[in-house]
């Protein structure tokens, strides 16, 4: 933890930069292969799940750009990516708009992320059962906030 603790920033920025894009690039190119494949074998079907129905209306509506800003979302990031290649956006256009996103990712946790993170190792103790029990509660959270959600869905 102390040697990421020690980077420069600059060296930082470009680790999640070279993190970012590989993602991304996974992602798109996954969604490549799988509407590729789902075409070919005729078995095109859409999904039914509120992100991915979400991410296919900001994709259609904003076209491009709506990649850009995917990565300044929690969630939205990995289906508009692969939705990007299922819906065989032309590679290059793709890019154009990944980049600046990739950019801007890359910086909020460069700094933000990292400032979070540095809270939370000085916060929680330095044991085993400390970050166990940190992970318990953060879980529970994560359940409860889904459970009312789904609950207010309906």
């Amino acid at each position: 933890m102390s040697a990421l603790h020690d980077l420069e920033f600059g060296t930082l920025y470009l680790a999640l930069m070279g993190i970012v894009f590989a993602r991304a690039q996974a992602t798109y190119w996954v969604g490549r292969l799988a509407g590729t494949g789902a075409r070919r074998f005729g078995a095109v079907r859409r999904i039914e799940s509120r992100r991915v129905s979400r991410a296919e209306h900001l994709l259609t509506r904003y076209g491009a750009p709506a990649v850009t800003l995917s990565f300044l979302t929690v969630g939205l990031q990995t289906a508009l990516n692969c939705l990007a290649g299922v819906g065989r956006m032309p590679f290059v256009r793709y890019l154009f708009f990944m980049l600046p996103g990739c950019a801007a990712w890359a910086l909020i946790y460069a700094t933000i992320g990292m400032a979070a993170l540095w809270a939370w190792v000085d916060v929680v103790p330095p044991s085993a059962w400390g970050t166990v029990a940190t992970i318990a509660v953060l879980a529970v959270i994560a359940a409860i906030v889904v459970l009312r959600r789904k609950r207010t869905a309906h």
